[in-house]
């Protein structure tokens, strides 16, 4: 719920803005084991998740693999 709201609040800024917008306010104000269930969600099918945030949470894998 929380996600879709964040996604929500940067919906204005059009699907190539927005996921990056979205993934850093969840790197900045979610603590890890909140951005871990976030991932397993996705990773489970993302049932109810918003399109822009399924992306955001694309961008912290795509990270994730990169740290």
């Amino acid at each position: 719920m929380m996600a879709n709201q964040i996604s929500r609040f940067f919906a204005h800024l059009g699907p190539e803005r927005a996921p990056p917008e979205i993934a850093d306010h969840l790197r900045k104000f979610w603590d890890p084991r909140m951005r871990r269930e976030i991932v397993a969600h996705v990773a489970a099918g993302g049932g109810g998740l918003d399109p822009l945030a399924a992306t955001a949470v694309g961008l912290l894998v795509e990270d994730a693999k990169v740290s």
